[in-house]
């Protein structure tokens, strides 16, 4: 499902029309974003939760080369699913 699919299901599933599912997806979206750049998290009970990790420097490898590389260290989005998404994708159909 692409975010095309996804602004059609909930204009259908909310009985709106499209222009409308996309203004809230875009806000949603935009809302976490904003959160996520502040160094905040952003907390959907039952779904899951958006939050910033660090990732620390490290040395790696150029693939072709085989020479070491500096990789520098760097924040990362990350999502930790909720107890009810976590069952809902390992119930059997």
């Amino acid at each position: 499902m692409n975010k095309a699919d996804l602004i059609e299901k909930i204009a259908k599933d909310a009985g709106i029309n499209k222009t409308q599912a996309d203004a809230a997806i875009n806000s949603v979206l935009t809302s976490v974003e904003g959160e996520l750049k502040k160094g905040g998290r952003v907390t959907l009970v039952g779904f899951g939760t958006f939050s910033v990790g660090n990732r620390k420097a490290r040395t790696g490898r150029n693939p072709q080369t085989g020479k070491p590389i500096k990789i520098a260290a760097k924040k990362v989005a990350k999502f930790t699913p909720g107890a009810e998404l976590k069952a809902a994708v390992n119930r059997k159909k």
